[in-house]
């Protein structure tokens, strides 16, 4: 206890931060009065006992107080320790021992002192005192057992194990009052009542109302965890608020009625259609009369938040760039060759300038992969500045991802066009369709490309409709860009609706111009090389093209050249100097060895071995044709995968040299007589891969003829065209790519269907001025074309 009347340091605070009994921190400035006040009571005087100074709380915020501006009552108090704090602070651990009464207050040097009272604490009743203590402590234990398991920390319990060992009524009351971590209005009237009753009553009083709303948090829990199933836990915070607002007779009505608010001015500021106006007030009018935690409320509101999302009128189109000489220098820029396609955008954009009022063009990119179809939509819509939307396709079985499905089913949303139109934000965009051929047909899930036919007519997707909004949606102003690779796969009644621009293959010299002015730029600045002088000569892109790769787009070849780009970078990275210039025998090292070879190069003239060509949707290819005979019954054999149509073709064939093989030197008691006791064996290689068609026709008579007359068949010369049994060739279709396929392929005589004239002006100039093209009505023209003299013939010519 401190000594009657001795004076001591005073500590002002501004909050109750110790009570006796306590040991509390309390952080000061090194360098403010109230640490020279601890310093001081660590000064030894006579008649002073060591680390003593009295607490003083502050009633208005001042740094010398007067005794006014002080409570009353204090705390006298022992320094424990005195730590370093953060820079320019000290931490002080104080014990508090008793309360004393505040008498005087003055000035020392560079600190406050104070004279006290002692003995303050009065007991006028002992025995209800202890009877209080005693409910104290029950109550605090109690307590302690409604928290929760995180807050049952070891210092908690010892602080408890302490309560319930004192015995002195007026230090329980001032444990408990610290135990409850009460708050500084709280503790204040405990400090200053001196009366221990009292003051145990008052603390009765906040541990019970502690007590109580830890009782009901505990009953909100056990009561949302009942009516929880396992299914619901993403709702538990909504839960609880229900409940919390249940038990304070509360509700979030308000919160709704804004949202409601928000929700209909911007349906208001919409320029919705006629039937879509009536159909958002009717559901906001619905919305309005139902609970706002039903579940039909939420599928009521999330319906009427598409619909203001959604893009309506012409005040949400984009307006159009009709500069026609900028958008032609971007696609020229964006895109090497595809003139026909250019041409188009350019055609629509001379209209929509003549026109503003004309709808936007269906279009359907047909071709092998890599050639730039899906990129393009990305360049119409910056050349006409609209924005951009890409729709994959691909594998879609189920036309309620094209419409939308009904709001009857749970987790139902419209379709695939209207949630582009959302991303769009615009009435306006560009949509690219892509993969259109590689949608699943009819199921029991429906016809995913039937579904398309309403969107993709321009006579009536001015007014589409949506299974989920069950309302007309107005795409007629959208552009439309399809891509596909083979158009067969496209249902008749769908590729009706489209305006097809075919897309071939590029040339070897097409390739060496997209490669450097596109991929090598583009690859780069991906590998970091866009500041590092790098020389890349045409014979190095002209490997990549012919010995790495054999495609008709330029995908791989992109790969290929990423690859010797990132063994330079790799190069870089390791603190090496890579070679300024990569040649062929840097390709080699990197690459390895050529994957591809000139196919003729390894053949010669062989009887019975003729080479066709045919068309995949991936471009065109060699098709060659083998043809033997054997001892056997007098059967023939097709093998290598094929199709119904072709095998027709070959039996036409065959039929056709048996009838008019004397035309050929072939009399018909020679070809009867070899193919009764021998079989004919018919093979197209690449066994695994399907083969249909009836294109190979020539290939195949002529195969036939060069076998029964032992005359080789040049290697150097490819052939395509269907046959008759009257030996007609007639006309096919994939020129462009099977002749690309040729040239690819180092052949450069080809042999075409006369009819097919009109297609030699789709062949690259480039293509064409390397080839001889052989125009052929009848299949007497081929075989003086292909084959050579049989070798009995050229020994008796010598």
């Amino acid at each position: 206890m401190p000594t009657p009347g001795a004076p001591l340091p005073l500590l002002p605070l501004r909050g109750v931060s110790i009570l006796p009994g306590l040991t509390a921190p309390v952080d000061l400035s090194r360098q403010s009065p109230a640490m020279q006040a601890v310093r001081r009571a660590g000064d030894r005087r006579p008649g002073e006992p060591r680390g003593r100074l009295v607490v003083g709380i502050l009633r208005e915020n001042t740094a010398s107080p007067e005794l006014e501006q002080l409570q009353p009552i204090g705390v006298a108090c022992e320094v424990v320790q005195v730590l370093p704090g953060t820079p320019g602070r000290m931490s002080v651990v104080l014990r508090g021992i008793s309360r004393v009464r505040l008498l005087d207050v003055f000035t020392e040097r560079d600190h406050q002192v104070v004279r006290v009272g002692t003995g303050v604490d009065t007991m006028r009743a002992a025995t209800l005192a202890y009877a209080l203590s005693g409910a104290l402590q029950d109550l605090v234990k109690q307590h302690d057992a409604l928290l929760p398991s995180a807050s049952k920390t070891k210092q908690r319990a010892q602080g408890l194990a302490a309560i319930l060992a004192e015995r002195s009524p007026g230090m329980v009351a001032d444990l408990c009052a610290a135990h409850l971590d009460l708050g500084d209005e709280d503790k204040l009237p405990i400090l200053l009542e001196t009366e221990v009753s009292d003051r145990l009553r008052k603390v009765i009083e906040l541990a019970g109302q502690r007590s109580n709303v830890l009782q009901v948090k505990r009953d909100l829990d056990r009561y949302v965890r009942e009516h929880l199933s396992k299914h619901e836990h993403d709702a538990l915070l909504r839960h609880k608020l229900r409940a919390i607002q249940s038990e304070l007779g509360e509700s979030d009505g308000e919160a709704d009625e804004r949202g409601l608010r928000e929700l209909e001015q911007r349906l208001t500021a919409l320029d919705l259609p006629e039937a879509a106006r009536a159909a958002a007030d009717r559901e906001l009018g619905r919305l309005r009369r139902m609970h706002p935690q039903s579940g039909e409320a939420t599928i009521a509101r999330t319906y009427l938040e598409w619909i203001a999302d959604l893009p309506w009128g012409e005040q949400s189109a984009t307006p159009d760039k009709l500069d026609l000489q900028r958008a032609r220098e971007l696609l020229e820029t964006h895109h090497y060759g595809l003139e026909k396609v250019k041409k188009r955008v350019l055609e629509y954009l001379s209209v929509r300038k003549l026109a503003p009022g004309k709808r936007g063009p269906i279009l359907c990119l047909a071709g092998p992969p890599g050639v730039g179809k899906t990129s393009l939509g990305r360049s119409i819509a910056e050349a006409l500045g609209r924005q951009y939307v890409r729709i994959s396709l691909g594998g879609v079985r189920d036309d309620a991802e094209i419409r939308g499905h009904r709001r009857t089913y749970i987790g139902a949303l419209p379709g695939r066009f209207i949630q582009a139109m959302k991303r769009a934000g615009t009435s306006n965009p560009v949509i690219v369709l892509d993969e259109v051929d590689k949608l699943v047909g009819a199921n029991l899930r429906g016809d995913p490309a039937a579904a398309l036919l309403e969107a993709l007519d321009p006579e009536q997707n001015a007014a589409f409709h949506d299974h989920y909004l069950d309302l007309d949606y107005d795409l007629s102003k959208v552009i439309f860009l399809c891509t596909a690779n083979e158009l067969g796969a496209i249902p008749d009644v769908l590729r009706d609706r489209l305006e097809v621009i075919p897309l071939s293959g590029y040339t070897v010299e097409e390739k060496l111009a997209i490669a450097r002015t596109h991929l090598l730029p583009k690859q780069r600045i991906e590998n970091g090389l866009d500041n590092v002088e790098l020389d890349i000569p045409d014979e190095v892109l002209l490997q990549l093209a012919t010995e790495y790769t054999r495609e008709s787009g330029v995908r791989n070849l992109e790969r290929e050249l990423a690859a010797l780009l990132r063994d330079v970078a790799m190069h870089l990275a390791e603190g090496r100097v890579p070679r300024r210039r990569l040649d062929p025998e840097e390709v080699l090292r990197i690459l390895g060895p050529p994957r591809y070879y000139d196919e003729m190069a390894a053949k010669v003239p062989t009887p019975g071995v003729v080479t066709g060509l045919g068309w995949t949707p991936v471009g065109g290819t060699l098709l060659f044709v083998e043809a033997t005979v054997h001892p056997g019954t007098g059967q023939t054999r097709l093998t290598g995968k094929l199709g119904d149509v072709m095998k027709e073709s070959a039996q036409a064939a065959l039929s056709y040299v048996r009838s008019r093989g004397t035309e050929f030197g072939l009399s018909p008691t020679y070809v009867g007589a070899l193919l009764k006791d021998h079989d004919l064996h018919l093979h197209f290689p690449a066994g695994a891969v399907p083969k249909d068609g009836p294109s190979a026709g020539i290939a195949v008579i002529t195969a036939l003829i060069s076998l029964f007359t032992d005359r080789p068949a040049r290697a150097d010369v490819a052939m395509t065209g269907e046959i008759t049994l009257r030996g007609q060739v007639l006309p096919i279709g994939g020129v462009r790519e099977k002749v690309l396929a040729a040239h690819r392929a180092g052949i450069r005589d080809i042999i075409l269907p006369d009819r097919n004239r009109k297609d030699e002006p789709e062949i690259p100039a480039a293509a064409r001025a390397d080839l001889r093209l052989h125009f052929v009505k009848h299949i007497r023209e081929v075989i003086p074309i292909v084959l050579l003299p049989a070798p009995t013939e050229v020994a008796a010519a010598e």
